[in-house]
């Protein structure tokens, strides 16, 4: 008998709030295949479906197959994105450097294009992911009302409402909110880590830097020096044999 999904509330985010936006440069672009005016454009959203889903595809990373699929219409945009969340290189790259928790919020930053609602999301979709696999758990998530009300079948998921007009940044992309790399693998795979020094190195400008015969040189100069004097001798006056002590010269035949 199979797990039924963990119930868990929404949170208040953004792309549930409804707003009024006018539409500029920073707003997200939508692909779809229900608005395509050229076959280029179809070659721009095979793009942009990688770059969602893989954030970067090398030439060993792409779907061929399914790439010709949805250019002869044989599948739609959601199939060809179950395509990629089922492929070696996502499971690689995901799956295999990431936690069953990690991993959903992965899938849901990409698929779903926002964030977990809360820690009892995660743990419910993990619980799907331990009971049916990753091609259950990403069918299931593809199925969704959410997904299916947003995207559909024609579009490619993208970021919601990452930019508000009423802020003056918007939240940071997913890319770059939540690597791949976990801290437990980026400390097995020897990630540099942040050393802090000691001493504070201050930066001067060549034109500021002192030159040869500058006074403010010469305090460094002295203190490099490491003059030793000799240690003075106390001698009394009544021990000195001036007689003996004074050179004298000797006059030949004279002795």
């Amino acid at each position: 008998m199979a797990i039924p999904l963990l119930t868990y509330d929404p949170s208040s985010q953004n792309q549930r709030v409804a707003a009024y936006e006018v539409p500029g440069d920073e707003q997200p672009r939508i692909f779809s295949t229900d608005n395509l005016l050229s076959p280029s454009d179809l070659d721009v959203l095979i793009e942009a479906a990688y770059r969602q889903i893989f954030f970067h595809a090398f030439a060993a990373d792409r779907e061929t197959f399914l790439e010709s699929q949805l250019r002869n219409g044989q599948i739609t945009v959601r199939d060809f994105i179950r395509g990629l969340l089922l492929s070696n290189t996502f499971k690689k790259s995901f799956y295999d450097l990431n936690n069953n928790y990690r991993f959903v919020e992965q899938v849901i930053q990409r698929v779903l294009g926002r964030d977990p609602y809360s820690e009892r999301e995660k743990i419910a979709w993990s619980i799907v992911v331990a009971t049916k696999g990753i091609r259950g758990f990403v069918d299931e998530v593809l199925n969704t009302e959410e997904y299916l009300s947003n995207f559909g079948d024609s579009t490619v998921p993208y970021q919601r409402r990452r930019i508000l007009p009423s802020r003056a940044e918007g939240e940071l992309p997913f890319n770059i909110k939540s690597p791949r790399y976990e801290a437990y693998h980026r400390a097995k795979l020897g990630f540099p880590q942040i050393i802090w020094q000691v001493e504070v190195r201050r930066f001067l400008p060549q034109e500021r830097k002192p030159k040869a015969g500058d006074p403010a040189l010469f305090l460094s100069m002295a203190q490099s020096v490491n003059a030793t004097g000799n240690t003075p001798q106390r001698i009394s006056s009544f021990n000195i044999d001036i007689e003996k002590s004074v050179p004298y010269r000797q006059l030949a035949g004279i002795k």
